[in-house]
């Protein structure tokens, strides 16, 4: 009744719960639940789970962009590779904090590395 990568990420230890939802919105669900071929609470878990991903997402481009965390720390709290991340900073245009002690870091080591080879 579950896709494979929602089973494995939530094993079906259900709970189940109530929401008050307007009329249309509950329409919606049903029309789209029926496109899908799944039943109404299957399509709700899927919405949630995505919406929560989503959710965490945008947490951890918030917390890396105002500097709270590492790029690193914030692919860990969305639960994206840091290649992921990466992307998603990239797409949204989040500057990357990288100063003038960190260009001479890098040019540095550049440069040791060229000496090394030579």
């Amino acid at each position: 009744m579950c896709d494979l990568f929602y089973c494995i990420r939530y094993p079906m230890s259900l709970e189940s719960v109530t929401a008050r939802l307007p009329r249309e919105m509950l329409e919606e669900i049903e029309a789209t639940a029926e496109r899908e071929k799944v039943d109404r609470s299957e399509l709700i878990r899927r919405l949630l789970d995505s919406a929560l991903r989503q959710r965490r997402i945008e947490e951890a481009v918030r917390d890396y962009r105002d500097g709270r965390v590492t790029l690193w720390r914030a692919s860990e709290a969305a639960g994206l590779s840091l290649r992921e991340m990466m992307e998603v900073v990239k797409e949204r245009k989040v500057p990357v904090p990288y100063t003038l002690d960190d260009l001479d870091r890098d040019l540095e080591h550049v440069r040791r590395c060229v000496r090394g080879k030579q």
